[in-house]
């Protein structure tokens, strides 16, 4: 009983710690404007590769700009489009798992084995061959994103609305006349948010892994936009006589992976859900 405790209170603090730290992180993508003190995309060459100064407090890339404003517009990209990323694949995944479950039969058996097709190839691959095929840019890396990402939230959402739809208030509704859609809304919709919200925090930093991995290749965000997978490209010219260019976008991206995930799991373990690996 005692360890239980313990248990729940450090899970407790986790979920506190990450929290506020994906609040602060969130509250600098929205202050990016007045917390940068330069342009990001601004190129003066006079002041390349200069090391952290008042005026530029994490130095300058190769052009000239200003590292910590690159950071702080970076964090808008990363977290904004993933945020953007979960959110779509949510909702796709929400009606096709709920159709799916529900409606059971043919209509099951087509949707999860399409799903069924996507999940059997590598995620990142099937991203690559979609940027292949439409070219590279940020908005074909994020379609590319949520058609992969739809197929978890439907097979998880689909597992749900199975056990969901044998329980007795849901006989219950529909013995007494209610359409379809009334016990969607009512019982089954409601039933699964929870859950999902866990899951959004397990997703998060896959979804910021995988797009800032594609700029990295040279496929997602394009220059000058800043970007931390973009700015680790950038800077890996520089490993060796400035390796900061490289460190300070890479620290980033672990930290906020690493909360994400200490969140997610944190969450997990106190809901019962479980991640997809």
């Amino acid at each position: 009983m005692i360890a239980k405790l313990q248990y729940q209170l450090k899970s407790q603090k986790v979920i506190v710690i990450s929290s506020f730290i994906l609040f602060g992180l969130f509250m600098i993508t929205l202050l990016a404007p007045w917390l940068a003190p330069n342009d990001p995309i601004a190129v003066n060459l006079a002041h390349k590769l200069q090391q952290p100064s008042w005026d530029y407090p994490l130095g300058t890339d190769h052009l000239g700009r200003c590292t910590f404003s690159r950071i702080l517009y970076g964090a808008r990209i990363s977290l904004g489009f993933a945020m953007l990323i979960f959110i779509s694949a949510l909702s796709i995944g929400l009606i096709i798992g709920i159709i799916a479950g529900y409606k059971g039969g043919w209509v099951d058996q087509l949707l999860m084995r399409f799903g069924d097709g996507l999940m059997a190839i590598p995620s990142l691959l099937l991203v690559i061959g979609f940027v292949g095929i439409w070219g590279a840019g940020l908005k074909q890396v994020i379609l590319g994103l949520i058609f992969v990402q739809w197929v978890y939230y439907a097979r998880v959402i689909r597992g749900m609305v199975l056990s969901l739809k044998e329980q007795n208030y849901i006989t219950a509704a529909k013995i007494s006349g209610s359409s379809t859609w009334t016990i969607m809304k009512k019982h089954i919709i409601p039933n699964v948010i929870p859950s999902l919200a866990v899951m959004g925090t397990l997703e998060m930093g896959w979804a910021i892994m995988n797009l800032s991995s594609m700029s990295f290749l040279g496929l997602g965000v394009q220059p000058p936009t800043p970007e931390w997978g973009a700015m680790i490209l950038e800077g890996k010219s520089y490993i060796r006589t400035n390796p900061a260019l490289m460190l300070y976008p890479g620290l980033m991206i672990m930290i906020v992976v690493v909360t994400f995930n200490l969140l997610g799991e944190a969450l997990s373990e106190r809901y019962g859900v479980k991640r997809r690996y």
